[in-house]
Order: C-alpha cells, then sequence, then structure tokens
C-alpha cells in the first residue's frame, strides 16, 4: 500500500517535545523535509481555502485571527528547515532549497492573489472605523490588507500571474545566488606554514590551525574565506602578498567564472524586481520598497547617505596619508591598497592609542562577553539567562538559554550558534523557531518566542577559548540586541511580534544594544584576561574608549558605497551590466582606491540572497534613531536609568510591529531624532 503523504510526516517537525517546547532536533532527519513539505502546503491551502469560502460575513474573528493563526505546521517546519540549510547544509538540503523556493513562492503568491480572501480583507478596511477594534487590531489589518495590495490583489488576473510568475523566478535566484556563495566560501581555503604567520598573534594561529585541522591539513593554517579570519589576517600579517591573495579571494567570491558565477543572476534578479515594480504601479524597486519605510523615498535615502558619504571620505582621505607616511618610515614605494589598509591602521592605531588588537583580545573571550550581553539585558529589563543542558540545540557547537522575566516565570528560549564552519552560510544573523504571541492555540494561549542568534567566529583549538576582536564583541551585542527584539515581544498577533516592523526600523534595537559594549561599567566587569581573570588595565580601558571613533572614515566608506550602489540598482531599470553600474557609481562618488565596498555586487548577499534589497541603507537610517536613543540615558548619567530603560522595553523592544514607528519612538524619546548624533557616534562629526 503507498503510504500517503500526511502519514509520511515526522511528527517531530511540527510536535516539538524537547524542553520548554523546544524542537526535538535529533530526531528530524534531512529526508524527511520533502515529504513534510508535501504534506503541509496543501493542508495549508486547504486551510486558506476555509477561510476565504467561510459563509459567514467576515469578521475580524474569522478572517484576520484565523489567518494569523494558519498553517501552524508549515511554518514550524519552515523553520526547521531554512535554519538547516543556513547553519549545516549538505548537497541534499541544497537540492530541496532549489526545488522548494519556487515552490514557496507560488504557494504564497496564491494566497496573495485569492480574490475570495481579499475580498474578506478588503470588506474589512473598508469597514475598519465602525469594527471597534483595538490599536493593534487596527495595525494588524492594515498590514494584511497593504499586504495583499503589495503582491498584487487588486491586478487583473494577466498581471497577477506574471507578478507570481516572477516572484517564482526570483526565489528560485536568491537561492542559487546563496548556494553558489555558500559554495565558494567552502571550496577557497589558503592553507599556509609556520614560515608564512609573521606578524600574527598566537589567538589568531590557534584558530588558523583549527581551521586547518577541520579541513583535513592538521599540522598546517589555513585562512578561510569567513570574515573573522580574514579581517585579523590582514590585520596582523607582515607578508604584503600574502594580504593580497587573501583579499583577492574574498573579493571575488561569486564573481568566478563558471556555474557559480553570480554576476548573470544579479542582470536577471535585478530586470524581475523592476518589471514587478512597474506592474505595480512604481517606477522602479526603490519605490516598491520603500513605500512601506520609515524613509518612504529613495531621495531621502541618497539625501542621508550623501551626508555620511561626504564626511566620510574626506576623514578616510586624511587617514589614508598617515598610513602612508608609516609605509614610508618603513622605507616602502607602495601606495595604499585595500590589502594593506587594515595592517597600517593597526600600526596607525598602536602609535595613536599604544595598544593593539591583539593585546585587547585577550580581555575579550567569547564565553565572557556573552555573560556581558546576558547582564546587560538583566540591568536594563530585569531578564535573566539560565543556560540549559548541553546539547539542547541543533548543532553541537550551539549553546541554550532559558531566558527568565523579573518574576522567574519563563519568558522566552534562546539558542546561540557562534562558531564558523563550512556547512554554513557566512555573516551573522538573528531568526526564531517561534515567534511570541498570545492568541489560542491547541495547547493554550499564545506561543513562547524561541530566538536563536548564529555568527561566524573563528573556532579555536579544543580546551582553548576563543577570543574575539572588538569588532566581533560589538557583532554579538548587535545580534543579541536583534534577539531581544523578539525576546520581549509583548503583543497579541504573530504577524507584529518581535522584529516583524519596517526595515529600516528593525536594526534600531539591535544598533543601539551595541552601546553597552562601550560602557565602562560593563568593561571593567567582564573584559578579564583569559588566563589570569585580572580586569583590563584601566590605562587599556581608557585608550580602548578614547579610540571609539578610530578608523571611522574607512569603516563608513566601506558601508556607505555599498548602500549607494544597492540604491542605484534598484532605482534604475534592467542593466545590461551590473559589475559597470558598480564601477560607474563608485566613480561617481569618488570611491577611494585604497579602499574595498564591504560587500561588492556578486557576494552582496543582503540583497541579493536576503531581504534587503533597496534596504541596506537601513542600517544607517537606525543608526540616526540609536544614537539618539542611547542619548536618553547619557542624559539621565546612568547607562541603565531604570524609567529610560523602562520605556525602551514598552515602546521598542515590546511592541514589535504594533505601533507605526515613527509614533514607537516618539512614544519613547518624546520626538523624532536629527542626524548630528549619528555623525558624532560614527566619528564623523565632533561633539559640540
Amino acid at each position: 500500500m503507498t503510504e500517503s503523504p500526511a502519514s509520511a510526516l515526522n511528527p517531530a517537525l511540527v510536535e516539538w517535545t524537547g524542553p520548554h517546547g523546544l524542537p526535538m532536533f535529533s530526531a528530524v532527519r534531512d529526508e524527511d523535509f520533502a515529504p513534510a513539505f508535501a504534506a503541509l502546503l496543501p493542508a495549508h491551502e486547504a486551510e486558506i481555502d476555509a477561510i476565504a469560502r467561510n459563509p459567514e460575513p467576515p469578521t475580524f474573528d474569522n478572517t484576520v485571527t484565523a489567518l494569523e493563526l494558519a498553517g501552524e505546521g508549515l511554518s514550524r517546519t519552515s523553520a526547521l528547515f531554512w535554519t538547516r540549510t543556513a547553519t549545516d547544509t549538505n548537497p541534499v538540503l541544497q537540492a530541496l532549497e532549489r526545488d522548494l523556493a519556487p515552490r514557496l513562492s507560488r504557494h504564497w503568491s496564491k494566497i496573495s492573489m485569492n480574490a475570495a480572501l481579499f475580498g474578506r480583507i478588503d470588506d474589512l478596511w473598508s469597514r475598519r472605523d465602525s469594527l471597534e477594534l483595538t490599536p493593534e487590531q487596527t495595525r494588524v489589518l492594515e498590514r494584511h490588507w497593504k499586504g495583499f495590495v503589495r503582491s498584487g490583489a487588486k491586478l487583473a488576473k494577466p498581471e497577477q500571474e506574471r507578478l507570481a510568475a516572477i516572484d517564482e523566478q526570483l526565489a528560485a535566484l536568491r537561492a542559487r545566488f546563496g548556494q553558489n556563495l555558500l559554495a565558494d566560501e567552502e571550496a577557497t581555503v589558503l592553507l599556509l606554514d609556520e614560515g608564512d604567520l609573521s606578524g600574527l598573534p598566537d589567538s589568531l594561529r590557534d584558530a588558523m590551525a583549527a581551521e586547518a585541522k577541520a579541513r583535513g591539513a592538521d599540522g598546517r593554517y589555513a585562512v578561510s574565506l569567513s570574515r573573522s579570519l580574514v579581517e585579523a589576517f590582514l590585520a596582523f600579517s607582515d607578508r604584503r602578498d600574502l594580504r593580497e591573495q587573501v583579499l583577492a579571494a574574498f573579493l571575488a567570491r561569486g564573481e568566478n567564472p563558471g556555474e557559480r558565477d553570480n554576476r548573470p543572476l544579479i542582470k536577471e534578479m535585478l530586470a524581475l524586481r523592476s518589471e514587478a515594480a512597474n506592474l505595480l504601479g512604481h517606477p522602479h524597486h526603490a519605490a516598491r520598497v520603500l513605500d512601506d519605510t520609515m524613509a518612504k523615498t529613495p531621495e531621502a535615502v541618497v539625501t542621508l547617505l550623501r551626508q555620511v558619504w561626504d564626511r566620510a571620505v574626506v576623514r578616510a582621505r586624511e587617514d589614508e596619508e598617515a598610513l602612508a607616511a608609516i609605509v614610508r618610515e618603513e622605507g616602502r614605494n607602495h601606495p595604499i591598497m585595500p590589502w594593506d589598509w587594515r595592517y597600517y591602521a593597526e600600526k596607525l592605531r598602536g602609535r595613536t592609542f599604544s595598544f593593539s588588537e591583539s593585546e585587547l583580545k585577550p580581555y575579550l573571550s567569547l564565553d565572557a562577553m556573552i555573560a556581558a550581553t546576558f547582564a546587560v539585558a538583566e540591568r536594563l529589563f530585569g531578564i535573566k539567562a539560565v543556560e540549559m543542558p548541553a546539547g539542547s540545540g541543533y548543532h553541537p557547537d550551539v549553546r541554550a538559554f532559558e531566558i527568565r522575566d523579573a518574576d522567574g516565570s519563563l519568558k522566552a528560549l534562546f539558542l546561540g550558534d557562534y562558531f564558523a564552519r563550512p556547512t554554513k552560510r557566512s555573516g551573522a544573523w538573528m531568526s526564531s523557531f517561534q515567534t511570541q504571541h498570545k492568541l489560542p492555540t491547541a495547547s493554550g494561549a499564545g506561543r513562547l518566542p524561541i530566538i536563536y542568534n548564529v555568527c561566524n567566529f573563528a573556532k579555536p583549538p579544543a580546551g582553548r577559548p576563543a577570543l574575539l576582536s572588538l569588532d566581533d564583541a560589538r557583532t554579538l551585542f548587535h545580534e543579541f540586541g536583534h534577539a531581544l527584539h523578539g525576546i520581549l515581544s509583548d503583543v497579541t498577533y504573530p504577524s507584529v511580534s518581535g522584529t516583524a516592523v519596517s526595515r529600516d526600523f528593525v536594526e534600531l534595537p539591535s544598533q543601539l544594544y551595541e552601546h553597552w559594549l562601550a560602557v565602562p561599567v560593563v568593561l571593567e566587569e567582564f573584559a578579564r584576561h583569559v588566563a589570569t581573570g585580572e580586569p583590563m588595565p584601566q590605562d587599556l580601558l581608557d585608550k580602548v574608549l578614547a579610540a571609539r571613533g578610530f578608523d571611522a572614515g574607512f569603516a563608513a566608506v566601506e558601508f556607505t558605497a555599498s548602500a549607494l550602489v544597492d540604491m542605484a540598482f534598484h532605482t534604475r531599470g534592467p542593466v545590461d551590466d551590473p559589475m559597470a553600474v558598480e564601477a560607474e557609481v563608485l566613480a561617481e562618488i569618488g570611491m577611494p582606491e585604497s579602499i574595498a565596498m564591504r560587500h561588492r555586487s556578486p557576494h552582496f548577499s543582503h540583497i541579493f540572497a536576503g531581504g534587503y534589497s533597496a534596504g541596506y541603507y537601513s542600517y544607517t537610517w537606525s543608526e540616526v534613531l540609536d544614537a539618539d536613543a542611547f542619548e536618553a540615558f547619557r542624559e539621565t548619567g546612568d547607562p541603565f536609568d531604570p524609567a529610560v530603560a523602562a520605556r525602551l522595553r514598552r515602546h521598542i523592544y515590546a511592541a514589535g510591529g504594533s505601533v507605526d514607528p515613527e509614533e514607537a519612538y516618539k512614544a519613547f524619546r518624546g520626538r523624532m531624532p536629527a542626524v548630528d548624533a549619528m555623525l558624532i557616534k560614527k566619528g564623523l562629526m565632533d561633539a559640540a
């Protein structure tokens, strides 16, 4: 007898019976996903059809609430699948990902273009003022209605079908882009011997030895294309030829000729995005994306970016001359090139502030910095992290924590996946297995948030502590700030939970949280020498704090160039040669030859494999908010002021998307911010 799709479904995918409702990760096999999606996609479609065909007149509960709760099995299985493909993938999963991406796109397009369903939503929207909805319900209804319209619900049938086909093609292309990038990163490694390691600190040597051993080259040293390894190598290696080789490989990700070349995919994606925007009545993709953001228009975005750029490039050129002076002092005769900048900047930092990154790292162990992120959250918001037994996560490297509120109640579960591995997508991010809400479910009222952070820090040899750079530590705080947005969420409806906010508001909680890394009392307590346990010496602490704006021009240039290229791509129609557009933009803004873009287009996964197309600017937009938000604490003289922290939790971290972001910020701060605080924070303008 043939097994039905439903009977082939592994219950562990949808019934999470681990501690506190965690998935039983070890019970899920790669081969379980295909039959699960085969069963769950039609099941979700049936749920949607039942809502759309309900003979009762539309009400908020029988339409909107029903939509909010539909497809839980599909959501759970999808969360497990996409986490595994991003953090521990293999050819079996990648083949299914290529097949599934367009299938899921078709599935969601069919829902968004369901005329009967949109008719019910549209009816409720037209009567919203008479429905006696709560403010959150009004916001939820608005998001559903606008989501349907933006997805083509009001288009004629032929245009709907074309839009659905475009979305399907784009989903497949995004999956290919990401897989090509991962394949390049997995395949490319520079193996070195002891004689090649001049200038490298012991912690970096240890990390490179561990990387080589993991790749079957025990006894040698490896530089993979993990950003943590690459940037550290560029900062410390005395071998200019090897620095150039490493950076060339890093910048060439996604641009190597052959089947993994992402450049043709970029061209195709830009054309499809432009066509989709035109179908929906927008002049270009950026206008479509920005319509539902705080920025609203490309002109507002470019104005902000150029304010940063104009100051950043002046500062960078001043710094470049200081670096070139060191080159000349060494008796060398070469310009500062991108593979030189970090190396000579590290020397300049040592001269200016009398300390180096290698001197700082022993005070920034990963374990201590994780403890610092939790301690700051406890002082601000009253929550406490309690580590769960080893093996609770989805990979042996993953650590799991209960997050308990001030009254001891369980608030959330948090998982941290901190180390790079060849099967893991590069970068750092936050996501969730389950978002918080308060709607009734089969197992009770609401859902507990299950949030996770992914980083790609270099893994040390067994028995050695992982040591972070200051930038790594900042990344750790940044991602936990995102996690707190999910952990502290306190809303009724899942569609507005946690990070379900506009793209240029979502970075506020994360970037704001970075500020506490540099609060002196935090460093004094947690920045302790990994071997002796001694606190960071006061003179070193003073130097670290004094150096916060060091190399600000470089950091702002490499980021802002990428953001301006993103906007250029998405404010034009189809382009024949995306790389020519990239070069044209860089020439127009006067990109220094000594600095490379943070994300060159063929590996710019934020905009071509993720959700930041025409949105990479949002980090800068949110920086305007986060710099001003931290000033609220400075104004009290207490970085943990209870009243300010309570407002921050209520209006920013807990509110999710249940409130318009501008109104949420005003409720916290009393007004919208000016740009100056951001420019001062970035080290591009002096404080008054």
